[in-house]
């Protein structure tokens, strides 16, 4: 059941807030634990809702995780709920990085945390598989779409790129839907990174932001393809960092909580201390806020229109197959021995059979992971 009216400032903050401290696994763990709280624990939206905004997210630039947090707090609270949302979202994983920078300044190295990741990675297949269970529902709704879902998943499977993948499904079921008389179009900007390889250049706030700010704005994919624009940006172009330097800045942003963007937060205290950590993270995050303020408002307008609803349809199916290759990937690193599959099939009895928080889990895997890893090493 969905709840009506709208949702106080503070609840969504403390919400958001927690997700950010606690959101271990990428994109894909981060969107289902949104749709863990807002759909099934608090029914601030309905699937199709949800689905629709995650659609969205994956049709512009950005981090989507993030862009998808905006978008509830924007349903739920109007503007000031946007910025609330998205802040809070980002903060929490911004302190965390900025504190591991700061270790990885002063002793010049990444902090021991393998313990964490080793019991919170099968926790976190588990939370994706149940989100999948539940979106697949409202977004599988016809065999239609159940076939596109199954030809995205072979396509993503075999390397085809995920935008190719997304529009792909939408221009599909754009077509199909032309026999109603409508049409629909999409333009999206793609943009690239400068490279040039040169002299180094002095480092400057300014020009700092103005990396991250482009970064931002342009940047579909993964923290992969984070990592090849910053590349040609800090590491050719302006010869602030070295090769090792962005490896680790990727990893932190990777293997800690909320945002893999906050790969950004690393690398700016690294180059410029507190001052430099603020200036990258306004920077790279400051377009999420003003694609979705854009987007946002036409979501519920889309749908209303027979042939640009069927386009997120097809792009809603798309991009739960997209998630649930990725899921398939990250099961293959997370599920290393009996240990770790027994934990995600603990997790997933007591999310789906008993509806524990997914919040809890997560600190609890977290907690079993340091302890199984301290056993093995004094073994």
């Amino acid at each position: 059941m969905v709840e009506s009216g709208r949702t106080s400032l503070t609840e969504l903050a403390r919400l958001f807030l927690k997700l950010g401290t606690i959101g271990f696994g990428g994109p894909a763990a981060h969107i289902a634990m949104m749709e863990d709280e807002v759909v099934r624990r608090r029914g601030w939206l309905t699937r199709e809702q949800f689905l629709d905004y995650l659609g969205a997210t994956n049709l512009i630039p950005g981090p989507n995780s993030t862009e998808l947090a905006i978008h509830i707090g924007h349903a739920r609270a109007g503007w000031p709920g946007l910025v609330v949302a998205g802040i809070c979202f980002i903060l929490p994983a911004a302190l965390i990085v900025t504190a591991v920078a700061w270790a990885y300044v002063r002793f010049g190295t990444l902090p021991a945390i393998e313990g964490v990741f080793y019991g919170v990675k099968p926790v976190v297949i588990a939370v994706v598989v149940q989100a999948l269970l539940g979106l697949g529902k409202a977004a599988l709704k016809s065999p239609t779409l159940m076939a596109l879902g199954l030809a995205a998943v072979i396509a993503a499977a075999t390397g085809v790129h995920e935008l190719v993948v997304l529009f792909a499904g939408g221009a599909a079921m754009a077509l199909l839907s032309r026999a109603t008389g409508g049409t629909t179009s999409a333009l999206v900007a793609l943009g690239s990174p400068l490279v040039l390889t040169g002299a180094v250049a002095p480092f400057s706030l300014g020009t700092l932001f103005g990396v991250f700010l482009k970064t931002g704005a342009v940047l579909f994919g993964s923290g992969y393809v984070l990592l090849a624009f910053l590349r040609a940006d800090l590491v050719e172009r302006l010869g602030w960092l070295t090769e090792q330097q962005l490896l680790d800045a990727v990893a932190i942003g990777q293997v800690t909580p909320g945002p893999v963007f906050t790969t950004a937060t690393f690398v700016g205290y690294v180059l410029g201390g507190g001052p430099g950590a603020a200036v990258a993270t306004v920077g790279i995050f400051l377009p999420a806020f003003f694609f979705v303020a854009l987007s946002g408002p036409l979501v519920p307008r889309l749908r209303r229109s027979p042939t640009a609803g069927a386009v997120l349809d097809g792009v809603n199916a798309a991009s739960l197959a997209l998630m649930a290759v990725v899921t398939w990937q990250l099961a293959r690193a997370a599920l290393v021995d009996p240990a770790t599959i027994l934990l995600a099939g603990a997790s997933a009895v007591l999310l789906l059979r008993y509806r524990v928080s997914s919040a809890w889990l997560v600190l609890s895997g977290a907690i079993a992971g340091v302890i199984a890893t301290g056993l093995s090493h004094r073994g």
